[in-house]
């Protein structure tokens, strides 16, 4: 099926049978243990970051307050 075809069929559908088709797409993508591809700098940016972190160099934050702040900051 065609990539537009397929787009026309999705807008055809109810709110609710899309919520559905995204979630059998993302089980979909889950169940063929895929391996998304991850750039080289973002790896590089990952490893740095988790040295610091295994140094004690970085600052943590829980979670929850961050949340908190971030809830604040967009009312």
């Amino acid at each position: 099926m065609r990539t537009e075809k397929i787009k026309d069929e999705i807008r055809s559908l109810e709110l609710s049978e899309k919520l559905l088709l995204v979630e059998d797409i993302w089980d979909s993508i889950a169940f063929s243990n895929s391996v998304i591809p991850m750039p080289m700098w973002q790896k590089q940016e990952l490893d740095r970051r988790y040295n610091e972190y295994k140094k004690g160099k970085l600052e943590l934050h829980d979670w929850e307050e961050v949340h908190k702040k971030l809830r604040q900051k967009y009312k």
